[in-house]
């Protein structure tokens, strides 16, 4: 029996009317489950079957609760020490661009990155500020953290599906709470796969730990006998026409046959399985948060369009020195790994590396050695995805602060996204109420990008 645990459909009652805690059985083929189809309506139900708009992949690496500007890519080493920080920065392989001392693996490829140092909004709040920056609209607040609007990942799945038939449109990793990486009214069938743990959970629910083996068949259910089991369940399909307001149940057929096939045909399976990789390979990259970047990396060579993953949580309101020093070298090592890795293996340019957190940090370190909130000014990291590097976008004052060039806003961070993956702000998805929704309300690409 193929069992992958739970597509959870939201929390509390939010999107949907099946359990919480739903088993996927394709072995079982019950006549009400879903099924392992559940996984993939996404790829049937946007109107790109199989995936064949658009050739690049976007893997988002995200700084849970913000990382500090000061002590990655901004730093500041003319200014007072209470602002400077603990760390030195050091050279990189880009000339003239300076950065944290605990990233060494990212300063071996800053020539082809970009650095946006003058992104800035104006939120503070983490679920708001995540909401907004991967949905691209406000919504969700500290107070109500209920996600108002599709992340652009469930728009990909929804738009343009997977890279490659027989694969995923989006699976994220070890959610770290504030990121929103779920459909909302898109549907639950447009959430990612989940896989790894996480703290707080959001709208795509408590998924389970994917790997390999959860995509098996089980001992005595051969490939013959699984093929019939659908043909079963397509006699007893009277029983279940029904489609309720969250298209959970649309495009059964077509979803039965890549379900058969995702499984049939191992591509994803072997994806989750890093153990194929050699042993320097996988001690390049490291444990942890680097085997998350191998994972990301095979799963876009394997056709998943949208791939995010989660490095700890970096809202250090204390003792930020020891803090950073514990994460920041394990997020370096995964990182500038991964970017290596696809450039070495011709992939870079079709897949666009993003690294962000909701918001930056405090100038000014507190009176607990910690920065706080600071949605003013962030550092964030982009490679690959087809656009021009080698660059850094963008100044900010002499305490990171403000921008005081270049200003890059939110919209603008997700047109950045958006058109890696081969769409456009204007492009629409259509609501529950059969009204069409422009992607983004505004914003476009930086031209040194282009």
């Amino acid at each position: 029996m193929l069992q992958i645990r739970g597509r959870a459909f939201g929390a509390g009652g939010f999107c949907d009317r099946v359990g919480r805690r739903r088993f996927i059985e394709i072995g079982g083929l019950g006549a009400f489950g879903l099924g392992l189809p559940a996984l993939l309506r996404a790829e049937h139900s946007g109107g790109v079957p199989g995936g064949i708009k658009g050739k690049r992949s976007v893997i988002l690496v995200w700084m849970h609760g913000g990382p500090s500007q000061l002590d990655t890519f901004d730093m500041k080493p003319e200014a007072p020490a209470e602002v400077r920080g603990p760390f030195e920065p050091i050279g990189t392989n880009l000339p003239g661009l300076d950065i944290c001392e605990l990233l060494p693996q990212h300063a071996k490829v800053m020539d082809k990155c970009t650095v946006i140092r003058s992104f800035s909004h104006g939120n503070a709040d983490h679920w708001a500020a995540a909401h907004w920056m991967l949905t691209g609209r406000l919504g969700a607040t500290g107070g109500d953290r209920k996600p108002r609007y599709p992340s652009m990942g469930a728009v990909a799945s929804r738009l343009l599906g997977p890279k490659l038939p027989g694969s995923l449109a989006a699976v994220n990793m070890n959610d770290g709470g504030f990121g929103f990486h779920g459909a909302a009214w898109l549907g639950v069938n447009h959430n990612p796969l989940q896989c790894g743990s996480f703290s707080y959970g959001n709208e795509a629910g408590s998924l389970p730990a994917s790997d390999a083996k959860s995509f098996a068949l089980a001992d005595g259910l051969s490939e013959k006998r699984l093929i019939d089991r659908v043909a079963l369940r397509g006699q007893l399909d009277a029983l279940k026409q029904r489609v309720d307001d969250e298209r959970v149940f649309d495009q059964m057929d077509a979803v039965e046959q890549q379900a058969m096939d995702l499984v049939l045909s191992g591509r994803v399976r072997k994806a989750f399985d890093v153990a194929e990789e050699p042993a320097a390979v996988r001690d390049r990259y490291g444990a942890g948060w680097g085997e998350q970047a191998l994972l990301a990396r095979r799963l876009v060579e394997a056709g998943v369009r949208y791939v995010s993953l989660n490095t700890g949580y970096f809202d250090d309101h204390g003792n930020i020195g020891p803090a950073l020093k514990d994460k920041l070298p394990r997020h370096d090592r995964a990182v500038g790994t991964l970017i290596a890795d696809l450039a070495e293996r011709g992939l870079l340019d079709d897949t666009l590396v993003v690294v962000a957190g909701e918001f930056g940090h405090t100038p000014v370190i507190n009176k607990d050695a910690g920065r706080d909130h600071w949605p003013q000014a962030q550092s964030i990291l982009l490679a690959g995805g087809g656009y021009r590097h080698g660059q850094v976008i963008g100044s900010t004052n002499a305490k990171a602060e403000y921008p005081t060039s270049r200003a890059i806003g939110v919209e603008d961070f997700c047109a950045i996204v958006y058109h890696a993956m081969g769409l456009s702000i204007e492009d629409t998805v259509v609501d529950l109420t059969g009204r069409p929704t422009q992607l983004v309300p505004g914003g476009r690409v930086p031209a040194e990008l282009l």
